[in-house]
């Protein structure tokens, strides 16, 4: 059986503990080698990023939209070819179609500077693509919700993003 390096592990927690805390962000660690942060975005209002510390490597994980309602294979192939722009991450796909973004390296590879391109590049790709993401999967429903909005007379500021899809005038 393998011995645990707990010195590893340590310095493991500590350089992401320590980002997390120097990035001021809200985070927490359930269980030892796990954390959940959540990074504020400008189009998502926040992404959870699951991190997990294994005896080898490093995983993130973090929710990017539901299944797409339409142009299912549009969307993917997007996403496939976004892949190939992505550091450290891509994006996948689960059992259920929704959309998550997955990357690993090995602990030995995990340094502050590293963990802190990782976080900025599943930011940038989570916040960065969610429109179009809600574009090119939701457009009828953004419709629908931009008139049943305007039938009852209700604010669409945040549908504002979306203006070439519900035909609304720029402000």
């Amino acid at each position: 059986m393998a011995e645990v390096d707990t010195e590893g592990v340590q310095r493991i927690r500590r350089i992401i503990e320590d980002a997390f805390k120097d990035a001021e962000l809200e985070w927490e660690s359930p269980e030892p080698g796990s954390y959940v942060v959540r990074l504020p975005g400008t189009h998502k209002l926040f992404t959870t990023l699951s991190l997990r510390a294994g005896r080898h490597s490093l995983s993130l994980n973090a929710f990017v939209v539901r299944h797409p309602d339409e142009n299912e294979a549009g969307v993917h192939r997007w996403l496939l070819e976004r892949n190939l722009k992505l550091y450290g991450v891509g994006y996948a796909i689960d059992r259920l179609g929704d959309i998550y973004l997955a990357g690993k390296l090995p602990l030995t590879a995990v340094t502050p500077e590293e963990l802190d391109r990782l976080l900025g590049s599943v930011l940038e790709a989570a916040d960065g693509d969610f429109n179009t993401l809600l574009e090119m999967g939701f457009a009828t429903a953004i419709r629908r919700e931009y008139e049943w909005r305007v039938s009852r007379g209700e604010s669409t500021r945040n549908l504002d993003a979306f203006r070439n899809l519900t035909g609304k005038p720029a402000s």
